[in-house]
C-alpha cells in the first residue's frame, strides 16, 4: 500500500501544481488513499520532494533530480541563499545574499553536479567553471529549479 501511495504522490506532483501538503492530501484522498497529513508529511520527506517555482512562478512540489537526490538539505540551503544564476560560455555566476555565498557554494559542492569542474566563493558571489558551454546551461537550469 505504501509503495502504491508513494508512486501516486509522484504521479500527482507531475500532473498537478501541488503547492501544499493539504492539496496533496486532498488529491490522495480523492484517489482513494486513506491518509493523514502526518503520513503525507513523512512521504514527502521520504521521497525527498522540494518546493520550487515552475515557469509561471507558482510554487509546487518537485522530486530532486538524480544528482541532487542525496542532498535535499543542501538544496534548501542553496534556495535560501541565492538571488540569481547566469552563465557565460562555460562559466556560471551565482549571486547570493551578503555573507551567504560560502554556504551556497558548499551546498553546490556537496551535491556533486557532474557538470561542475570547480567552484570559488566570495562573500556574495559564486564562480563555477563547468565542463562545457552546454554543461553550464544544464547546470543553470538545475540551479534555477532549486531557487
Amino acid at each position: 500500500m505504501k509503495k502504491r501511495r508513494l508512486q501516486a504522490i509522484l504521479t500527482l506532483i507531475k500532473e498537478h501544481a501541488v503547492s501544499t501538503q493539504e492539496e496533496l492530501l486532498e488529491l490522495l484522498q480523492r484517489d482513494g488513499f486513506d491518509v493523514t497529513q502526518a503520513t503525507v508529511s513523512r512521504d514527502i520527506k521520504e521521497l525527498r520532494l522540494i518546493k520550487t517555482t515552475d515557469a509561471s512562478g507558482v510554487y509546487r512540489y518537485k522530486q530532486l533530480e538524480d544528482g541532487q537526490a542525496a542532498a535535499p538539505k543542501f538544496a534548501g540551503i542553496f534556495a535560501d541563499s541565492v538571488i540569481s544564476v547566469v552563465s557565460a560560455v562555460n562559466d556560471v555566476v551565482v549571486r547570493c545574499y551578503a555573507g551567504m555565498a560560502n554556504a551556497a557554494c558548499a551546498a553546490i559542492d556537496s551535491m556533486e553536479f557532474p557538470e561542475v569542474v570547480g567552484t570559488l566563493a566570495g562573500d556574495d558571489t559564486i564562480f563555477i567553471i563547468a565542463k562545457s558551454e552546454q554543461a553550464a546551461k544544464s547546470l543553470v537550469r538545475k540551479l534555477e529549479q532549486m531557487q
